[in-house]
């Protein structure tokens, strides 16, 4: 017996997952060894915060992840998938907690369900059409806000992904809540502003999640090229806690649909000086054949994501680009078929891993009060790649990493 062997067999229930990632942003999927759960996706989703948040912390944080890690949990069976409406579900997680949506996870997790033909992680996968003429694979996932409908390129025999082609998928109803808000900043948190603002404009927008998105030079900051991440991030640190406490945030992140929605996810911050045709060619790799037109694209912006616990988003940001298209649309900037690019500081960086999207249908969604909002479907498209796979085992005299850990957490003790 080797050593892997030997510890999987002393060790308790082993957990498997496959690493992979988005534009930088990693995904681990967890696809075997998470205690089982029962009911609805959103009864598994309070039944996981509420009993097993300890092998959310496991999964994600030191020594076996980092501040930084990202989660999707399969889930085989929901209501949704039990009805024969969706093929499989899936529970997200990250530093802080559980999450409602991730595009870049989705992304991910589409490659992986292709991939995968074992029928104990995927039940239904014998199920799925194979397209011969697009040699694309459409599946449903039941993410916590609702079907998510994904198209996965695959190789011409269909049988497993094709990593040359961007994956997409179709979001849930996206629609802008509530549009510029001006807060005013009190006196005991402007410090953290490089121009110590007395008040800030912002919007907030709902793409699977709600987000608050602010204009970088907003908060002072002359732009998102060449930062200092750490002084934005202690802004963000202050001001994210302060908007929750806001009346007039809370009441435009209310979800119509389920009061398990209605949070402030993150903080957006857009540089309104990238929103332009200009910045197409640094969006993408001159050595990928199968890059995007830039003729196709209509413009492009940057963007940088803080959400959960100060977790800084690698990629631009999938369910966010949902929303940013939602409020576009809201703005009337932007109407159907309308194609934007969207890249994050990696992105920039790197010249590839930019999303693309743009507003396929319109919508109208019903609220408690009688009234309609109106709203978009957007597709988004990005790229995900695999880094390895891994068998997470908890030894029982292990103290340490039973819960997992932070470097600022330990600090602050």
């Amino acid at each position: 017996m080797d050593i892997a062997q030997s510890l999987e067999s002393s060790s308790g229930q082993p957990i498997r997952c496959i690493d992979m990632h988005t534009t930088g942003e990693p995904t681990r999927i967890i696809y075997s060894g998470f205690p089982a759960l029962s009911g609805t996706l959103l009864e598994q989703r309070d039944q996981a915060k509420q009993q097993y948040d300890h092998i959310r912390k496991r999964l994600m944080l030191e020594p076996r992840g980092h501040d930084g890690m990202y989660g999707a949990i399969i889930r085989p069976t929901t209501e949704l998938v039990s009805s024969g409406v969706a093929d499989i579900g899936v529970l997200f997680i990250h530093n802080d907690g559980f999450s409602t949506m991730c595009g870049h996870a989705t992304l991910a997790l589409g490659r992986f369900l292709i991939d995968t033909h074992d029928l104990q992680v995927f039940p239904c996968r014998n199920r799925l059409q194979f397209h011969k003429e697009s040699r694309s694979i459409a599946l449903t996932i039941h993410a916590p806000c609702g079907l998510v409908r994904v198209s996965v390129p695959v190789s011409p025999d269909g049988r497993k992904s094709d990593p040359t082609r961007p994956v997409s998928f179709l979001s849930t109803p996206a629609f802008a809540s509530a549009l510029r808000l001006d807060i005013d900043i009190p006196e005991s948190i402007r410090d953290v502003f490089p121009k110590k603002k007395k008040s800030i404009t912002l919007d907030v927008s709902y793409g699977g999640a709600f987000y608050a998105l602010i204009d970088v030079r907003e908060l002072g900051f002359p732009g998102l090229k060449s930062i200092s991440l750490d002084e934005v991030t202690r802004c963000i640190q202050s001001l994210k806690p302060y908007l929750m406490s806001r009346s007039e945030i809370r009441a435009a992140v209310q979800h119509p649909d389920d009061s398990r929605l209605s949070f402030l996810y993150a903080i957006m911050l857009v540089d309104s000086d990238s929103d332009s045709n200009s910045n197409l060619n640094t969006s993408f790799s001159e050595s990928d054949s199968t890059r995007v037109n830039p003729d196709n694209i209509l413009g492009s912006e940057t963007g940088l994501c803080y959400f959960a616990g100060a977790q800084i988003d690698r990629s631009p940001t999938g369910s966010c680009v949902s929303a940013r298209m939602a409020l576009a649309y809201a703005k009337r900037k932007r109407g159907i078929g309308q194609r934007w690019a969207y890249n994050s500081l990696v992105s920039n960086a790197f010249g590839d891993g930019v999303f693309t999207a743009e507003i396929v249908d319109e919508v109208k969604i019903n609220r408690e009060d009688g009234g309609v909002t109106p709203g978009v479907v957007v597709k988004v498209e990005g790229k995900a790649y695999y880094t390895g796979s891994v068998t997470l085992v908890l030894e029982e005299e292990d103290g340490i990493s039973s819960e997992g850990f932070t470097m600022v957490g330990v600090a602050n003790f």
